[in-house]
């Protein structure tokens, strides 16, 4: 199984020069990817440009980039920049956003998401084969009056999307080469969403998509400690409808209850429990709750079972 880990988040922007030493860290230590998520700070297919370049072996990743307030022509020209800078390293991941952040931040109605989802998978996906788009939807408009192909982003850049919901599996499947579920622990994966997103694929006559799984997780001797401040860091993604659903589905009472803390054999058997679950790709998040020592102990591990 792949193993991966983030590097920044929305709640911590490390500066470049220690996200790259971090990142030399995760490789060294076994594991399979890094991935970026994306806020009003840093640009994230930027960062994963440097990191996959200054870090030869890491996959890079997005997770991820909101439709709202971007347009398929840009995006399809960061994802093939960083495509092309890593050679062939990076993933390009989408998400719907929030009400809250679209509608504060860009002043734009959060309105149609997955109207405007489909509509913007059908236009990047020529965009990131061929260069070439000319989609007129009722949302967004993308055309190319010359090319925009990116010379070496090759293979063909995968995209991603953080779905969990019905409708946005369904989309995903049918046009995006995979999900990024959040706080969808192993029931809501094995019973909800693997089997919606297959579904989609198969129909639409796609490949069986990707499943990475971002799992919050830390090895550490201070299971209570660390899940009090999971609990907290956690909270604001319980107000959300999509992932409130998710961790409901997953018969949990609370964010924090998806997090896996304890000693390295009760990670690594909830690292197994996702694999039967039916992820392929498994990426741990706030593996720093704990602290250096917990975040080096946590890596540590993963990099075993990325070996195993």
């Amino acid at each position: 199984m792949t193993l991966g880990v983030t590097l920044a988040s929305t709640s911590r922007q490390l500066p470049i020069d220690d996200t790259v030493r971090l990142a030399r860290e995760a490789r060294d230590a076994g594991l399979h990817s890094a991935w970026f998520g994306q806020s009003f700070a840093y640009d994230s297919p930027s960062l994963a440009a440097i990191v996959g370049r200054e870090v030869p072996g890491l996959q890079v990743g997005t997770s991820a980039i909101p439709v709202f307030g971007r347009h398929p022509l840009l995006v399809s020209s960061q994802a093939q920049t960083a495509q092309a800078a890593t050679g062939g390293r990076y993933h390009l991941g989408l998400a719907l956003g929030t009400r809250h952040l679209t509608e504060t931040g860009f002043g734009l109605p959060y309105e149609r998401p997955i109207g405007l989802l489909r509509e913007f998978l059908t236009a990047l996906r020529p965009l990131l084969e061929t260069g070439e788009a000319d989609f007129h939807g009722e949302l967004l408009t993308a055309t190319t009056p010359y090319s925009a192909a990116v010379p070496g982003a090759r293979p063909t850049v995968p995209v991603l999307v953080a779905a969990m919901g019905p409708q946005a599996l369904r989309v995903s499947g049918e046009l995006a080469d995979g999900i990024l579920p959040f706080l969808a622990g192993p029931r809501a994966l094995a019973e909800h969403v693997v089997p919606a997103v297959t579904a989609a694929a198969e129909a639409a006559g796609r490949p069986a998509p990707r499943i990475v799984a971002l799992v919050p997780g830390v090895v550490t001797a201070d299971a209570e400690g660390v899940r009090e401040k999971a609990a907290e860091a956690l909270a604001l993604y319980e107000r959300i409808p999509s992932y409130r659903r998710a961790i409901e589905l997953s018969g949990a009472d609370g964010a924090a209850g998806l997090a896996v803390i304890g000693d390295e054999e009760v990670v690594a058997a909830e690292v197994r429990r996702y694999r039967e679950a039916g992820a392929t790709e498994v990426v741990f998040t706030s593996t720093d709750l704990g602290g250096e020592d917990d975040r080096r102990r946590t890596w540590k591990l993963l990099g075993e079972l990325a070996r195993g």
